[in-house]
């Protein structure tokens, strides 16, 4: 692992890793194919290489458009080794949200598949080539021959192309440089783009890696994608430990079983969701996946209660983090040593040279553990450098002393543990009381009928607002809104029982896995059958 004495950089670090053990396998992609740490090194080099050629280098914004595959893992090598700053989009974006995040951006180039999904990406690139002027070139993963445009270059092409050949040495690159630009996930307004520097993103991974103990021997199973900031984070972690980095191209439950048992995945990294389909699988064979190896991993990136994590700690002894984009992303993580109802009803204690502090939501001051709900502010090495082209926009989101505002509002204990009650705009305002969803979903959580559930505020002309429980029930169960209503009034304020019922198959997800609570809301505004359910 590196100290604090080493540079926090990720070139260097890879380097050293394809030093110590080149044959190691670094990544496994779909189809067993596999990328060793020192093919990582070679291959990163020669594009590194290719692309200074054609002009890309420190401070150049270069957008990856890849699904989770060793190529993902290549160009952002590649893009440290320049210096330049990485920008991982979504493949499931649509032109014009691919459009917008690209030209906020101002990407010079772009690394994408040639297919993915259904969508033709030489036509969708064609056409945004014409439309961005500063996206000057496009690199293609597939196999299509390319004959149509002096701009557009395959990869394989490229690493040939700069295989051997010197990559310029970068002067002004440190640990406190950018090395991403990521953007939110935008399930609460318009995607802004994240500005996290070399040792944000790598010592924030370290110190995750740390609390599950990784090491070189772990291989870690990621179904996160890879633009999301818990997919980019583990990648780098596994880098950092040395260790394996077992991927999918996009999470399927039925598909990843098979996959842990094979590759002897030790360690699982996921959002809840996940998780939670795992289990539902008809083949889930706990016994299984624990003689493969399986012993730990982190559930993260949305809210999970406390009956959830005891499921799945049943077979995999997962820790619990929570953090965002903007912190790189862990704030703060359960551990191993760490007493059970705090490894269960808490999200841990925060990273070394992490502080965490709440703001009185009321007077705007900072204050320490205490049994009172505040706005959670964190100061560390992982906290964004700032929001990409929105001066104002970072401002308003520091303190005066420096801490950034997360918008989540919850309780830090007076043993430093962290409790999350929910999101700050997410707080509904019903009858003159302030009610957080996450409270009621935990409740509803507990209901055997109940596989997951969001809670969301209507507008009404009386209250304010109505709280609408809506719930995804377990498969084959049969549960009427007048149920979980009853179930609630034993469990919580008549003021906090749902108004209304609605039921779903699935929530709209955003593609890092979160509910688009935006969206939920506007299907439910406009549904006319929605009822109380009873």
């Amino acid at each position: 692992m590196p100290t604090p004495n080493d540079a926090w950089t990720l070139a260097p670090l890879l380097a050293r890793r394809a030093a110590e053990h080149p044959e190691r396998p670094l990544v496994v992609g779909g189809g067993g194919r596999r990328l060793t740490y020192g093919q990582a090194e070679t291959q990163s080099a020669a594009l590194a290489a290719a692309l200074a050629e054609l002009g890309i280098g420190e401070g150049d914004r270069v957008a990856i458009n890849l699904p989770n595959c060793p190529e993902w893992v290549v160009a952002l090598a590649a893009c440290a080794k320049l210096g330049a700053v990485v920008v991982p989009v979504s493949p499931r974006l649509n032109f014009h949200e691919l459009k917008y995040q690209l030209r906020h951006a101002e990407v010079s180039c772009a690394v994408t598949a040639e297919r993915h999904n259904g969508v033709d990406y030489l036509q969708l690139f064609e056409q945004l080539l014409t439309e961005l002027p500063d996206l000057q070139y496009l690199v293609t993963v597939g196999d299509e021959e390319l004959w149509y445009d002096d701009r557009i270059f395959q990869f394989e092409d490229l690493l040939s192309k700069g295989a051997g050949r010197p990559v310029p040495a970068h002067k002004d690159v440190h640990d406190g440089s950018d090395l991403a630009l990521l953007y939110t996930s935008g399930t609460m307004g318009k995607p802004k783009g994240v500005r996290l520097s070399h040792r944000g993103v790598l010592e924030t991974a370290v110190r995750t890696g740390e609390a599950v103990e990784l090491s070189p021997e772990d291989r870690i199973f990621s179904g996160v994608p890879l633009f999301a900031i818990f997919g980019f984070s583990t990648a780098v972690g596994a880098v950092a430990a040395g260790a394996t980095l077992v991927l999918q191209e996009r999470f399927d439950a039925a598909e990843a079983l098979p996959i842990l048992e094979r590759e002897r995945v030790t360690v699982l990294q996921g959002v809840p969701t996940m998780f939670h389909l795992l289990m539902r699988e008809p083949g889930f064979d706990p016994r299984r996946l624990k003689a493969a190896g399986l012993r730990t991993g982190v559930v993260a990136g949305s809210p999970i209660g406390e009956e959830l994590v005891r499921r799945i700690r049943r077979w995999c002894d997962v820790q619990v983090a929570y953090g965002l984009t903007e912190t790189g992303p862990t704030v703060a993580v359960t551990r191993f040593t760490d007493p059970e109802d705090k490894r269960a009803g808490t999200v841990g204690r925060p990273l070394p040279g992490v502080e965490v502090m709440a703001v009185d939501v009321l007077t705007g001051q900072l204050h320490g553990p205490r049994e009172a709900v505040g706005e959670i502010a964190v100061r560390g090495p992982g906290v964004l450098l700032g929001y990409a082209r929105m001066p104002a926009e970072t401002a308003k989101s520091f303190t005066p002393e420096g801490f950034f505002l997360t918008g989540d509002l919850g309780i830090l204990d007076d043993d430093g543990y962290l409790r999350i009650v929910g999101r700050r705009k997410e707080a509904i305002s019903r009858g003159g009381f302030q009610i957080h969803p996450r409270e009621i979903e935990d409740q509803l959580r507990a209901h055997p009928a109940v596989e997951d559930v969001c809670v969301i505020g209507l507008p009404h002309d009386v209250l304010g607002e109505l709280i609408c429980a809506c719930v995804v029930p377990v498969e084959g169960a049969v549960i009427t809104g007048k149920e979980l209503k009853d179930f609630a009034r034993d469990t919580m304020a008549d003021y906090k029982i749902p108004d209304l019922v609605r039921f779903f198959d699935a929530f709209p997800m955003s593609g890092s896995g979160k509910v688009r609570r935006r969206e939920l809301e506007r299907t439910v505004a406009l549904d006319p059958t929605v009822t109380s359910g009873a």
